[in-house]
């Protein structure tokens, strides 16, 4: 196949595109803006392979998507790229709407456009895989219940409403103009190459540098940690076994509090990194306010994809976590220049005063 990957030197996408080319013969094409949080470090391993292409481009650009669509021509759309930071999203909504609404109807009408142009026998192959979040859902009580496919949408924050938003011009394509579209619905991705704004990434950082490990209100929020490595092959199932119009959540089967989380980061570093004076890495956590609308609690029911598509997760929280740390350890001082030099401090955002 051939697939065009938006947001692809992103965390997630950068993981889709190295399993596309070293695991199977298909062609990728990436395009990306390069905020601040896509890295063609997270591409290196990849990017001298013939079966791959990187265009910077915003994805609100309709000419340069058109020029990218004519060009590749791609049997398959993974559109991942958008701002996904719910701290940001308080500070500046406005990216937010921008990229994740206004980008995602311009992809969409690139597609449509493009589809008409195709023979009725490769328009029948051509697929739009939109992959969006669990946090549309809203959030959850801790009584065990799990978002489901069905589950109504209720989102909390300006990043989840705008990732909302964004399923609901997907499913509106596919049903008035017929695109042949699907949608995934992920819980929380985790491991290498993520930008240290996420809590995983951060406190890993923070730790390793002698900085506090803020933890929001008391850590009892509780997220399903799905490996991103397991979830870039969930994704790939969608899209070679995945039916038109259809939505499938993806989960990683493991609900942990946030302070667990912490306390799991502590421990390794304490076995693979002892610090010099022997104390525990989990004397610099420190509670901090909470940020305003923060969900309780996000776990995903991942029956359907398992049932129909044969997917689920390989990868435990313990030995996900165990393979994070270890790489951030083997990479910190060689890997996201944005914290190299010093340009992002890894601050707090979402303060509202």
């Amino acid at each position: 196949m051939k697939i065009l990957i938006t947001g692809g030197a992103g965390f997630i996408g950068s993981a889709v595109a190295r399993m596309l080319i070293n695991e199977t013969d298909d062609e990728v094409c990436v395009i990306d803006k390069m905020t601040y949080a896509g890295n063609l470090e997270s591409l290196a391993p990849v990017i001298k392979s013939p079966n791959f292409s990187f265009k910077q481009l915003d994805i609100c650009d309709r000419l340069g998507v058109d020029a990218v669509f004519n060009e590749f021509k791609p049997d398959a759309v993974m559109h991942l790229a958008a701002e996904s930071h719910v701290d940001r999203s308080i500070d500046s909504p406005g990216e937010f709407i921008n990229t994740n609404i206004t980008g995602t109807y311009v992809m969409l009408e690139a597609a449509r456009k493009y589809l008409t142009g195709l023979s009725s026998e490769n328009a029948k192959k051509f697929l739009f895989h939109h992959v969006s979040t669990d946090e549309v859902y809203g959030d959850l009580d801790d009584d065990g219940s799990l978002f489901r496919e069905d589950t109504s949408y209720a989102p909390s924050s300006p990043y989840s409403a705008s990732k909302a938003a964004s399923d609901h011009l997907v499913r509106a394509w596919g049903r008035t103009f017929n695109l042949p579209i699907v949608i995934t619905n992920c819980s929380n991705n985790y491991g290498p190459c993520q930008f240290p704004e996420k809590l995983i990434p951060l406190i890993i950082l923070n730790a390793l540098d002698g900085k506090t490990l803020p933890i929001y209100g008391n850590g009892s929020q509780i997220r399903d940690w799905l490996f991103v490595e397991d979830h870039a092959k969930a994704i790939y199932r969608v899209v070679r076994k995945g039916i038109a119009g259809e939505t499938y959540n993806i989960g990683g089967h493991n609900e942990k509090k946030n302070i667990e989380v912490v306390h799991a980061i502590c421990d390794l570093l304490d076995e693979l990194q002892p610090k010099e004076d022997k104390t525990s890495y989990r004397q610099q956590i420190s509670f901090v306010t909470d940020r305003p609308g923060h969900d309780l609690r996000y776990a995903i029911d991942a029956g359907k994809i398992e049932r129909e598509l044969g997917w689920k997760p390989q990868e435990t929280f313990e030995s996900g976590i165990h393979k994070t740390v270890l790489w951030y350890l083997e990479n910190r001082d060689g890997w996201c220049k944005r914290v190299l030099d010093g340009s992002y401090k890894r601050e707090r955002l979402g303060v509202i005063s």
